[in-house]
């Protein structure tokens, strides 16, 4: 299997939590894939694991409890894991998703109520934007209120989509608190597990990410306390923006770790696979497969961790990396595990392989997070602007 490429810069603690996460992927979350993709039950163990080797909790500050490790070192971790596994991948990638409005918009105060037991795993996060009628829209759709009363807020609505719903105790929340004011009229808000008003509706049978249960949820009457508004009021839409540049990273990981697990299993079936007298590697037609996949994947890699030293800098212009890489390697992932089920023929088409699941799975990271086309659209506004029509004289 081929591995990340350490930075020149390249920590020896990152060196050695690549080497961990290596280990436990290929002894414990590759033999348990295919059971976690057939059955469809999110995986407490593997969700056990990850917590027990502090691999949630990279990417959060250590003030609060986490490891305060960098970002490129987060997204490698993740596709290493998505290599054998893309659900198991999520694991990591929506434990900081879920975490990052409280890191980004939260106070000191809500910081250290929340990130602790996320970054430990003693809690699971989720994030909730997604409604029936608001996806790329997300700002002008989104119909989900919340109305001041005294010292709460009262939240009714509906999320779907929301990756982990069903097992998150803490989901943060966004809501319109007042509707004359468009992208400036939305909040978010801190909702834990079990609070009155808030339940989990139906779970969503999907095509790939079998083990990353995605759920409707439903708040009625959702009295929250104030004190878990993140950010003044209005705020929440700039909230969910930044969030998504760095999380977009993480789901370009994900895509990463899949085209690069089904390239690894395709090239070694192909020395192995014989037809007319000799290995179908040497067959120059697939060798010209394998040749193209390999150097889009090496591209989508060098463009990824590009990305993810930006988030460490913090650079200006990191929304656009961050859509440029999550657009790159979720188009590569798709093309390079169609072709790997292409070159196993009759067999990547099967269930006893793992190819086939990794195709379905690649599908999701061209759509979530953003679809494609959104991800080019905030590249071209990035280069030429957003045009207005100016008024007539």
């Amino acid at each position: 299997m081929s591995i990340a490429p350490p930075r020149t810069e390249a920590s020896d603690e990152e060196a050695m939590i690549l080497d961990v996460v290596r280990r436990l992927v290929k002894e414990r979350v590759e033999p348990r894939a295919a059971e976690i993709d057939a059955t469809g039950e999110y995986p407490r163990d593997i969700q056990q694991l990850f917590a027990e080797n502090d691999l949630l909790g990279i990417p959060f500050p250590a003030e609060y409890g986490g490891l305060g490790g960098s970002f490129v070192t987060y997204v490698k971790v993740v596709e290493e894991v998505a290599k054998a596994c893309a659900s198991s991948a999520l694991i990591i990638a929506v434990q900081e998703l879920g975490a990052l409005p409280i890191i980004i918009g939260g106070s000191d105060v809500q910081k250290r109520r929340w990130i602790a037991d996320l970054a430990s795993g003693t809690k699971t996060a989720a994030y909730a934007l997604t409604e029936p009628g608001s996806g790329s829209d997300a700002a002008g759709s989104m119909r989900m209120r919340a109305v001041r009363d005294g010292d709460d807020y009262v939240l009714d609505g509906t999320k779907i989509w929301i990756t982990q719903g069903s097992v998150a105790d803490v989901v943060t929340v966004f809501a319109v608190t007042d509707p004359t004011k468009g992208p400036n009229g939305i909040s978010a808000f801190v909702v834990e597990k079990g609070t009155p008003g808030f339940v989990v509706g139906k779970t969503e049978k999907k095509m790939g990410i079998r083990g990353s249960p995605t759920n409707e949820l439903v708040f009625t009457g959702c009295r929250v306390p104030a004190a878990n508004r993140l950010g003044a009021e209005g705020e929440g839409f700039k909230i969910a923006m930044k969030v998504l540049d760095k999380s977009r990273p993480g789901i370009a990981a994900q895509a990463l770790g899949i085209a690069q697990g089904a390239l690894d299993y395709a090239t070694e079936y192909t020395k192995q696979r014989f037809a007319f007298g000799k290995p179908i590697s040497q067959q120059q037609g697939l060798q010209f497969m394998l040749a193209d996949m390999k150097t889009e994947v090496e591209a989508a890699r060098l463009l990824l961790y590009a990305c993810a030293e930006k988030c460490d800098q913090g650079a200006p212009d990191v929304t656009t990396w961050a859509a440029m890489a999550k657009l790159k390697c979720g188009d590569v992932a798709m093309s390079v595990t169609t072709d790997a089920v292409q070159l196993l023929g009759g067999y990547g088409y099967s269930t006893e392989y793992p190819l086939e699941r990794m195709m379905r799975d690649a599908k999701i990271t061209q759509i979530y997070e953003g679809t494609q086309q959104i991800q080019r659209i905030v590249i071209a506004r990035a280069m030429v602007g957003k045009w207005t029509p100016t008024a007539k004289a």
